[in-house]
Protein backbone atom coordinates (compact mmCIF):
# COMPACT_ATOMS: atom_id res chain seq x y z
CA UNK A 1 0.00 0.00 0.00
CA UNK A 2 1.40 2.90 -1.03
CA UNK A 3 0.94 5.89 1.65
CA UNK A 4 0.96 9.70 1.19
CA UNK A 5 3.60 11.95 2.14
CA UNK A 6 3.56 12.87 5.80
CA UNK A 7 3.46 16.08 7.08
CA UNK A 8 5.89 15.29 9.92
CA UNK A 9 8.81 14.74 8.09
CA UNK A 10 8.99 18.06 6.67
CA UNK A 11 11.65 19.16 9.83
CA UNK A 12 13.90 16.85 8.39
CA UNK A 13 14.52 18.68 5.31
CA UNK A 14 15.91 21.48 7.67
CA UNK A 15 19.70 21.10 7.63
CA UNK A 16 20.49 20.78 11.41
CA UNK A 17 22.87 23.75 11.28
CA UNK A 18 19.81 26.25 10.47
CA UNK A 19 17.27 24.92 12.53
CA UNK A 20 16.87 25.74 16.68
CA UNK A 21 17.61 22.91 18.44
CA UNK A 22 15.29 20.04 18.68
CA UNK A 23 13.26 20.62 21.40
CA UNK A 24 9.81 18.84 21.60
CA UNK A 25 7.46 21.51 23.19
CA UNK A 26 4.59 20.33 25.01
CA UNK A 27 1.31 22.40 25.53
CA UNK A 28 -1.05 21.46 28.13
CA UNK A 29 -3.77 18.98 27.37
CA UNK A 30 -6.46 21.43 27.29
CA UNK A 31 -4.84 23.01 24.26
CA UNK A 32 -4.09 19.46 22.47
CA UNK A 33 -6.63 20.49 19.32
CA UNK A 34 -3.70 22.84 18.64
CA UNK A 35 -3.01 22.66 14.71
CA UNK A 36 -2.72 25.90 13.27
CA UNK A 37 -2.44 30.23 14.43
CA UNK A 38 -6.39 29.61 13.71
CA UNK A 39 -7.01 27.20 16.75
CA UNK A 40 -4.47 29.58 19.49
CA UNK A 41 -7.59 32.46 17.99
CA UNK A 42 -10.34 30.34 19.06
CA UNK A 43 -8.39 29.72 22.62
CA UNK A 44 -8.15 33.02 23.80
CA UNK A 45 -11.66 34.05 22.76
CA UNK A 46 -12.22 31.70 25.31
CA UNK A 47 -9.76 32.03 27.44
CA UNK A 48 -9.23 36.40 27.48
CA UNK A 49 -11.85 38.60 29.38
CA UNK A 50 -14.02 40.12 26.48
CA UNK A 51 -12.76 43.55 26.37
CA UNK A 52 -8.80 42.13 26.42
CA UNK A 53 -9.99 39.71 23.35
CA UNK A 54 -11.47 42.83 21.88
CA UNK A 55 -8.42 44.45 22.45
CA UNK A 56 -6.08 42.35 20.79
CA UNK A 57 -8.44 41.11 17.66
CA UNK A 58 -10.27 43.99 16.81
CA UNK A 59 -9.68 47.10 14.22
CA UNK A 60 -11.58 50.26 13.62
CA UNK A 61 -14.78 51.29 12.32
CA UNK A 62 -16.07 48.56 10.01
CA UNK A 63 -13.20 46.50 9.87
CA UNK A 64 -12.65 46.88 6.28
CA UNK A 65 -8.99 46.86 6.14
CA UNK A 66 -8.96 44.29 8.66
CA UNK A 67 -11.16 41.67 6.03
CA UNK A 68 -8.97 43.15 3.56
CA UNK A 69 -5.97 41.91 4.51
CA UNK A 70 -7.31 38.29 5.09
CA UNK A 71 -8.79 38.70 1.54
CA UNK A 72 -5.84 39.41 -0.33
CA UNK A 73 -4.23 36.22 -0.58
CA UNK A 74 -7.21 34.93 -2.21
CA UNK A 75 -6.17 37.31 -5.27
CA UNK A 76 -3.34 34.69 -5.90
CA UNK A 77 -2.81 30.98 -6.52
CA UNK A 78 0.23 29.02 -6.58
CA UNK A 79 1.82 27.08 -9.75
CA UNK A 80 3.95 24.18 -8.65
CA UNK A 81 6.96 22.97 -9.84
CA UNK A 82 7.10 19.06 -10.04
CA UNK A 83 9.74 15.99 -9.61
CA UNK A 84 12.07 18.52 -7.62
CA UNK A 85 14.05 16.92 -5.25
CA UNK A 86 12.99 18.89 -2.36
CA UNK A 87 14.88 16.73 0.27
CA UNK A 88 17.34 19.81 1.13
CA UNK A 89 14.95 22.18 1.54
CA UNK A 90 15.22 24.79 3.97
CA UNK A 91 13.22 27.65 5.41
CA UNK A 92 16.32 29.68 6.78
CA UNK A 93 17.01 33.22 5.62
CA UNK A 94 19.25 36.38 6.30
CA UNK A 95 17.48 39.35 6.96
CA UNK A 96 19.80 42.52 7.79
CA UNK A 97 22.85 40.57 8.44
CA UNK A 98 21.55 37.64 10.75
CA UNK A 99 20.18 33.94 9.61
CA UNK A 100 16.96 33.31 10.58
CA UNK A 101 15.58 29.89 10.84
CA UNK A 102 11.99 31.35 9.30
CA UNK A 103 11.25 34.15 7.08
CA UNK A 104 9.16 35.19 9.52
CA UNK A 105 8.84 36.80 12.57
CA UNK A 106 6.88 38.60 15.63
CA UNK A 107 5.30 41.84 14.55
CA UNK A 108 5.61 44.61 17.55
CA UNK A 109 2.37 44.23 19.64
CA UNK A 110 1.25 46.93 22.23
CA UNK A 111 0.16 45.67 25.76
CA UNK A 112 1.14 42.04 25.43
CA UNK A 113 1.48 41.97 29.40
CA UNK A 114 -2.18 42.86 29.53
CA UNK A 115 -3.47 39.39 27.41
CA UNK A 116 -0.12 37.44 29.00
CA UNK A 117 2.25 36.92 31.91
CA UNK A 118 5.04 39.23 31.40
CA UNK A 119 3.94 38.70 27.80
CA UNK A 120 7.05 40.96 26.37
CA UNK A 121 8.91 38.80 27.83
CA UNK A 122 7.52 35.75 26.87
CA UNK A 123 7.61 36.44 23.41
CA UNK A 124 11.12 37.78 23.11
CA UNK A 125 12.34 34.48 24.71
CA UNK A 126 10.44 32.55 22.55
CA UNK A 127 12.09 33.86 19.35
CA UNK A 128 15.28 33.43 20.81
CA UNK A 129 14.41 29.88 21.40
CA UNK A 130 13.15 29.80 17.84
CA UNK A 131 15.74 31.70 15.85
CA UNK A 132 13.57 33.93 14.66
CA UNK A 133 12.94 38.18 14.86
CA UNK A 134 11.03 39.88 17.67
CA UNK A 135 10.13 43.44 17.94
CA UNK A 136 9.38 44.65 20.98
CA UNK A 137 6.18 47.44 20.93
CA UNK A 138 6.70 51.20 22.42
CA UNK A 139 3.31 50.63 23.95
CA UNK A 140 4.79 48.01 25.92
CA UNK A 141 4.30 47.37 29.85
CA UNK A 142 8.10 45.89 30.51
CA UNK A 143 10.90 48.07 30.44
CA UNK A 144 12.96 47.70 27.39
CA UNK A 145 15.85 47.17 29.12
CA UNK A 146 14.64 44.17 30.17
CA UNK A 147 13.68 42.34 26.85
CA UNK A 148 17.08 43.06 25.79
CA UNK A 149 18.99 41.10 28.19
CA UNK A 150 16.41 38.19 27.66
CA UNK A 151 16.84 38.53 23.84
CA UNK A 152 19.99 40.57 22.50
CA UNK A 153 18.94 40.52 18.93
CA UNK A 154 15.18 41.52 19.60
CA UNK A 155 14.58 45.19 17.60
CA UNK A 156 12.70 47.97 19.55
CA UNK A 157 9.52 49.84 17.51
CA UNK A 158 9.28 53.48 18.57
CA UNK A 159 6.33 55.71 18.10
CA UNK A 160 7.97 58.94 17.98
CA UNK A 161 7.52 61.44 20.89
CA UNK A 162 5.70 64.73 19.88
CA UNK A 163 8.26 66.80 21.02
CA UNK A 164 12.63 67.26 19.98
CA UNK A 165 13.68 66.83 23.63
CA UNK A 166 11.41 63.65 24.11
CA UNK A 167 12.59 61.96 20.47
CA UNK A 168 16.06 62.55 21.26
CA UNK A 169 15.77 60.85 24.94
CA UNK A 170 13.96 58.13 23.74
CA UNK A 171 16.38 57.04 20.72
CA UNK A 172 19.39 57.82 23.46
CA UNK A 173 17.29 55.08 26.13
CA UNK A 174 17.17 52.21 23.05
CA UNK A 175 20.69 52.84 22.21
CA UNK A 176 22.07 52.57 25.98
CA UNK A 177 19.86 49.44 26.43
CA UNK A 178 21.97 47.74 23.43
CA UNK A 179 19.64 47.28 20.41
CA UNK A 180 21.04 47.48 17.56
CA UNK A 181 17.65 47.95 15.61
CA UNK A 182 15.40 50.34 15.42
CA UNK A 183 12.19 50.54 14.14
CA UNK A 184 10.28 53.96 13.65
CA UNK A 185 6.17 53.29 12.75
CA UNK A 186 5.36 56.41 10.41
CA UNK A 187 1.45 55.23 10.74
CA UNK A 188 0.16 56.23 14.11
CA UNK A 189 0.59 60.34 13.86
CA UNK A 190 -3.45 61.06 15.44
CA UNK A 191 -5.26 57.97 17.58
CA UNK A 192 -7.62 55.73 15.22
CA UNK A 193 -11.12 55.55 16.02
CA UNK A 194 -11.25 51.96 17.79
CA UNK A 195 -15.65 52.74 18.93
CA UNK A 196 -15.53 48.63 18.91
CA UNK A 197 -13.00 48.28 21.59
CA UNK A 198 -15.01 50.78 23.88
CA UNK A 199 -17.97 48.90 22.82
CA UNK A 200 -16.22 45.76 24.07
CA UNK A 201 -15.66 47.38 27.48
CA UNK A 202 -11.80 48.07 26.91
CA UNK A 203 -10.63 51.61 26.85
CA UNK A 204 -6.81 53.30 27.34
CA UNK A 205 -6.78 54.06 30.38
CA UNK A 206 -8.29 51.01 31.42
CA UNK A 207 -11.79 52.19 33.71
CA UNK A 208 -13.27 49.89 36.48
CA UNK A 209 -16.39 48.94 36.02
CA UNK A 210 -18.63 46.23 37.10
CA UNK A 211 -18.88 44.63 33.30
CA UNK A 212 -15.10 44.41 33.99
CA UNK A 213 -15.10 42.81 37.25
CA UNK A 214 -17.62 40.29 36.04
CA UNK A 215 -15.41 39.49 33.04
CA UNK A 216 -12.59 39.07 35.57
CA UNK A 217 -14.60 36.38 37.96
CA UNK A 218 -16.25 34.27 34.54
CA UNK A 219 -12.50 34.08 32.96
CA UNK A 220 -10.49 33.23 36.69
CA UNK A 221 -7.92 31.29 34.48
CA UNK A 222 -6.68 34.78 32.77
CA UNK A 223 -7.68 36.90 35.78
CA UNK A 224 -5.34 34.42 38.63
CA UNK A 225 -2.58 33.50 36.13
CA UNK A 226 -2.08 37.15 34.47
CA UNK A 227 -3.58 39.90 36.28
CA UNK A 228 -3.48 38.75 39.77
CA UNK A 229 0.09 37.51 39.59
CA UNK A 230 1.16 40.72 37.79
CA UNK A 231 -0.13 42.91 40.41
CA UNK A 232 1.22 40.88 43.22
CA UNK A 233 4.75 40.39 42.05
CA UNK A 234 4.90 43.41 39.90
CA UNK A 235 2.68 45.90 40.86
CA UNK A 236 0.74 48.45 38.74
CA UNK A 237 1.21 48.04 34.78
CA UNK A 238 2.84 51.28 33.53
CA UNK A 239 3.21 52.45 29.72
CA UNK A 240 6.99 51.97 30.10
CA UNK A 241 8.68 52.47 26.54
CA UNK A 242 6.44 55.64 25.03
CA UNK A 243 9.41 58.28 26.36
CA UNK A 244 12.97 58.35 28.26
CA UNK A 245 11.14 58.34 31.38
CA UNK A 246 8.35 55.94 32.87
CA UNK A 247 4.96 56.72 31.59
CA UNK A 248 1.42 56.18 33.70
CA UNK A 249 -0.05 53.31 35.10
CA UNK A 250 -2.60 51.72 32.95
CA UNK A 251 -5.32 52.81 34.82
CA UNK A 252 -4.08 56.34 35.20
CA UNK A 253 -6.64 58.87 33.74
CA UNK A 254 -2.74 60.51 32.80
CA UNK A 255 -2.14 57.56 29.74
CA UNK A 256 -3.72 59.92 27.30
CA UNK A 257 -1.16 62.80 27.79
CA UNK A 258 1.79 59.81 27.31
CA UNK A 259 0.05 59.33 23.78
CA UNK A 260 1.30 62.91 23.00
CA UNK A 261 -0.19 64.19 19.49
CA UNK A 262 2.47 63.68 16.74
CA UNK A 263 0.15 64.80 13.95
CA UNK A 264 2.90 67.70 13.20
CA UNK A 265 5.61 64.97 12.68
CA UNK A 266 7.63 65.28 9.28
CA UNK A 267 10.24 63.55 7.00
CA UNK A 268 12.61 65.99 8.99
CA UNK A 269 12.21 64.34 12.20
CA UNK A 270 13.34 61.00 10.55
CA UNK A 271 16.22 62.72 8.89
CA UNK A 272 17.23 63.65 12.56
CA UNK A 273 16.75 60.34 13.75
CA UNK A 274 18.79 59.16 11.33
CA UNK A 275 21.42 61.14 12.32
CA UNK A 276 21.18 60.17 16.24
CA UNK A 277 20.98 56.17 15.10
CA UNK A 278 23.82 54.23 14.97
CA UNK A 279 22.80 50.95 13.90
CA UNK A 280 19.88 49.40 11.98
CA UNK A 281 16.67 52.04 11.22
CA UNK A 282 13.92 50.29 9.73
CA UNK A 283 10.51 52.11 8.67
CA UNK A 284 6.76 50.71 9.33
CA UNK A 285 3.51 51.52 8.03
CA UNK A 286 4.97 52.47 4.36
CA UNK A 287 2.07 51.97 1.75
CA UNK A 288 2.75 54.42 -1.11
CA UNK A 289 5.95 53.68 -3.27
CA UNK A 290 6.58 58.05 -2.82
CA UNK A 291 6.89 57.18 0.91
CA UNK A 292 8.97 54.41 0.48
CA UNK A 293 11.46 55.84 -2.15
CA UNK A 294 12.07 59.05 0.50
CA UNK A 295 12.52 56.94 3.12
CA UNK A 296 15.43 54.51 1.53
CA UNK A 297 16.69 58.11 0.57
CA UNK A 298 16.89 59.18 4.10
CA UNK A 299 18.83 56.25 4.91
CA UNK A 300 16.37 53.53 6.15
CA UNK A 301 18.07 50.42 5.71
CA UNK A 302 14.35 48.37 5.59
CA UNK A 303 11.47 49.27 5.04
CA UNK A 304 8.07 47.34 6.54
CA UNK A 305 4.96 47.54 3.96
CA UNK A 306 2.23 47.72 6.44
CA UNK A 307 -1.20 49.01 7.63
CA UNK A 308 -1.13 48.20 11.34
CA UNK A 309 -3.38 45.04 11.10
CA UNK A 310 -6.28 47.26 9.82
CA UNK A 311 -6.23 49.73 13.57
CA UNK A 312 -5.40 52.95 12.19
CA UNK A 313 -7.15 53.84 8.84
CA UNK A 314 -10.33 51.62 7.84
CA UNK A 315 -10.13 50.96 4.02
CA UNK A 316 -6.74 51.34 3.99
CA UNK A 317 -5.14 48.96 0.91
CA UNK A 318 -4.06 45.36 1.80
CA UNK A 319 -0.18 45.92 1.70
CA UNK A 320 0.37 42.60 -0.40
CA UNK A 321 -1.72 44.75 -2.94
CA UNK A 322 1.33 47.45 -3.16
CA UNK A 323 4.17 45.00 -2.08
CA UNK A 324 5.44 44.67 -5.57
CA UNK A 325 5.45 47.96 -6.96
CA UNK A 326 7.12 49.09 -3.33
CA UNK A 327 10.05 45.91 -3.83
CA UNK A 328 10.71 46.98 -7.29
CA UNK A 329 11.14 51.03 -6.53
CA UNK A 330 13.56 50.15 -3.41
CA UNK A 331 15.77 47.20 -4.53
CA UNK A 332 18.80 48.41 -2.37
CA UNK A 333 17.02 47.43 0.93
CA UNK A 334 14.97 44.69 2.21
CA UNK A 335 11.03 45.11 1.59
CA UNK A 336 9.58 43.59 4.92
CA UNK A 337 5.55 43.16 5.34
CA UNK A 338 2.97 42.41 8.12
CA UNK A 339 -1.02 42.58 8.16
CA UNK A 340 -3.29 39.61 8.21
CA UNK A 341 -0.87 36.73 8.03
CA UNK A 342 -1.79 33.47 9.10
CA UNK A 343 -0.82 30.69 7.34
CA UNK A 344 2.75 29.30 5.49
CA UNK A 345 0.72 29.98 1.93
CA UNK A 346 0.42 33.47 3.30
CA UNK A 347 4.17 34.02 3.53
CA UNK A 348 5.25 32.40 0.52
CA UNK A 349 2.97 34.43 -1.28
CA UNK A 350 4.33 37.64 -0.36
CA UNK A 351 7.74 36.52 -0.52
CA UNK A 352 7.10 35.51 -4.39
CA UNK A 353 5.55 38.88 -4.87
CA UNK A 354 9.20 40.24 -3.99
CA UNK A 355 8.73 40.61 0.11
CA UNK A 356 12.18 39.29 2.16
CA UNK A 357 10.52 39.04 5.61
CA UNK A 358 6.87 38.77 7.05
CA UNK A 359 6.13 39.82 10.50
CA UNK A 360 3.10 38.48 12.35
CA UNK A 361 1.28 39.70 15.63
CA UNK A 362 -1.98 38.70 17.06
CA UNK A 363 -1.32 34.97 16.60
CA UNK A 364 1.55 35.05 18.90
CA UNK A 365 -0.28 36.98 21.01
CA UNK A 366 -2.72 34.37 21.67
CA UNK A 367 -0.53 31.72 21.91
CA UNK A 368 1.21 33.62 24.79
CA UNK A 369 -1.89 34.20 26.15
CA UNK A 370 -3.24 30.64 26.46
CA UNK A 371 -0.26 28.80 26.87
CA UNK A 372 2.91 31.02 27.85
CA UNK A 373 6.41 30.34 26.59
CA UNK A 374 5.96 26.80 25.15
CA UNK A 375 2.29 28.05 23.50
CA UNK A 376 4.51 30.90 21.44
CA UNK A 377 7.35 28.05 20.91
CA UNK A 378 4.46 25.54 19.61
CA UNK A 379 3.17 28.49 17.22
CA UNK A 380 6.57 29.24 15.76
CA UNK A 381 6.51 25.33 14.91
CA UNK A 382 3.60 25.03 13.18
CA UNK A 383 4.12 27.91 11.01
CA UNK A 384 7.83 27.26 9.90
CA UNK A 385 6.56 23.29 9.01
CA UNK A 386 3.79 24.96 7.34
CA UNK A 387 6.55 26.92 5.59
CA UNK A 388 8.45 23.77 4.97
CA UNK A 389 5.64 21.59 3.79
CA UNK A 390 3.99 24.16 1.40
CA UNK A 391 7.55 24.82 0.03
CA UNK A 392 7.69 20.59 -1.32
CA UNK A 393 4.57 20.92 -2.94
CA UNK A 394 5.67 24.26 -4.49
CA UNK A 395 8.78 22.42 -5.55
CA UNK A 396 11.52 25.01 -3.96
CA UNK A 397 14.42 24.17 -1.59
CA UNK A 398 15.18 27.58 -1.33
CA UNK A 399 13.21 31.03 -0.41
CA UNK A 400 15.65 32.91 -2.60
CA UNK A 401 14.58 30.73 -5.87
CA UNK A 402 10.39 31.73 -5.01
CA UNK A 403 9.23 34.64 -7.59
CA UNK A 404 6.11 35.48 -9.14
CA UNK A 405 6.15 32.97 -11.61
CA UNK A 406 4.78 30.87 -8.53
CA UNK A 407 1.81 32.72 -8.89
CA UNK A 408 -0.86 33.49 -11.11
CA UNK A 409 -3.74 35.82 -10.34
CA UNK A 410 -7.10 34.33 -9.21
CA UNK A 411 -9.46 33.28 -11.73
CA UNK A 412 -7.32 34.06 -14.57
Amino acid sequence: MQLEPSAGGTAAAQPAAETPAATQVALPARLGHILSLDDFERAARSHLPGPVFAYVSGAVERNASLRANAASFEHYEFVPRMLVDISRRTTATTLLGKRYAAPFGMAPMGICALSAYRGDLVLARAAAAENVPMVMSGSSLIRLEEIVQANPDAWFQAYLPGDEPNRIALVERVKAAGYRTLVITLDASIASNRENNIRAGFSTPLRPSLSLAWQGITHPRWTVGTFLRTIVQHGMPHFENNHARRGAPILSSNVQRDFSDRGHLDWDDLRTIRRLWPGQLVVKGILDVRDARFAVDLGADGIIVSNHGGRQLDGTVAPLKVLPRIVQACPEVPVMIDSGFRRGTDVLKALALGAKFVFIGRPFNYAASVAGEPGVRKAITLLREEVSRNMAMLGVNQLSELDASYLLPAGS
